[in-house]
């Protein structure tokens, strides 16, 4: 598949993951037909259309073994393999989650950027929510998306990778049902490469949210990813998400615990504790404004953010429940394509 209106090929070939996202996978594929030079969809275990929608614009598709958990690296691995096994000569990949439709101009503008910095592994862009007033919870993940460019620690699933860096780390890693992208950056990293966000819109996203039920659960397995990654980089020089860690255990348990156990022995004195939530919704509220969000969408990320630590500290419960039983993680799905009926074992979305 050679890109249209070109004479020179960027030589990109597009992994594509996803699980019952109907309609969003159509135009996620849309947006990268004519555009790559292959596109290989795989799929875990989807109930809807999606491996025909896939065939029917002349993708790869890689259909995974339900015997083996569902994991968005496990998906993105078999979709390298297979993309190397039809092309090797592939200098670049770009990854896209099955609800994301990549910009116009994108990968032109991705590829220049890794062709200009050749010490750069993986780039990543402007990212937008598609909905943003349609609930509270797609403007706060329109919130989430924002980053300014420059060079940065981490890139997120949807991302413009060299092809033979990521040979060089053996991938991402398959046993975590989340945050597997921050831990591959850490690996990425550590061979000497660089990571940047570039200044170019690179996707349209959405996030198919509008309970908050979902949300719980996003944020539970987002609690569930900081665990996982301080599991595998916790130590030094790294230290990795030992900030976020504690800072769950402090707001999400260990605080209010702290506060209804001395409720007798100061006569009720300690409840004014609860205080400091609103003191720190304000400090993040704060500390958003400057960074340029209007003050309805600071308070309400300030608000969130506090709220978020309870689910996030009990999905680093999970986490080590898991690790300390001996048991496979199970996944924590938050949305489905409409009218799915699929098991909780599927593909998981991080932003």
């Amino acid at each position: 598949m050679t890109r249209e209106n070109s004479t020179e090929p960027l030589g990109i070939g597009a992994v594509v993951i996803g699980r019952n996202e109907g309609e969003r996978l159509v135009r996620c594929l849309d947006s990268l037909v004519g555009h790559v030079d292959i596109i290989v969809y795989v799929d875990s275990g989807s109930c809807d259309d999606s491996v025909e929608n896939a065939r029917q614009r002349e993708a790869q598709v890689v259909e995974l073994d339900s015997s083996r958990g569902f994991t968005m690296a496990r998906a993105r691995n078999a979709g390298f393999r297979r993309l190397m096994e039809i092309a090797a000569e592939l200098p670049l990949v770009q990854f896209v989650d099955g609800d994301c439709e990549i910009e116009a101009g994108w990968l032109e503008a991705g590829e220049r950027a890794l062709r200009e910095h050749p010490g750069v592994a993986a780039v990543c862009g402007a990212q937008v929510e598609r909905h943003p007033e349609a609930s509270i919870y797609h403007r706060l993940a329109a919130i989430e998306w924002s980053g300014a460019p420059g060079d940065v620690e981490f890139c997120g699933g949807i991302v413009l990778m060299r092809a033979d860096v990521l040979r060089q780390t053996g991938g991402y890693e398959e046993g975590m049902i989340a945050g597997e992208d921050p831990e591959l950056c850490v690996r990425i990293r550590k061979l000497g490469y660089g990571l940047r966000r570039i200044d170019a819109p690179m996707m349209i996203h959405d996030i198919a949210m509008s309970r908050f039920s979902q949300w719980w659960r996003r944020t539970m397995r987002g609690g569930h990813a900081f665990a996982e990654q301080r599991a595998f980089h916790g130590s030094p020089p790294e230290c990795l998400r030992r900030r976020e860690v504690w800072s769950n255990w402090l707001w999400g348990l260990l605080l209010p615990v702290a506060v209804l156990v001395a409720v007798l022995p100061t006569a009720g004195w300690s409840l004014l504790g609860f205080l400091l939530y609103p003191v720190w919704v304000f400090r993040i509220a704060r500390r958003r404004r400057k960074l340029g969000d209007s003050s309805v969408n600071a308070w309400l990320y300030g608000l969130f953010a506090m709220i978020g630590k309870i689910p996030s500290m009990l999905g680093q419960i999970r986490y080590w429940k898991s690790r300390w039983l001996g048991k496979e993680p199970r996944l924590i799905e938050h949305k489905h394509a409409s009218g799915s009926t699929g098991s909780s074992r599927g593909v998981q979305r991080e932003p």
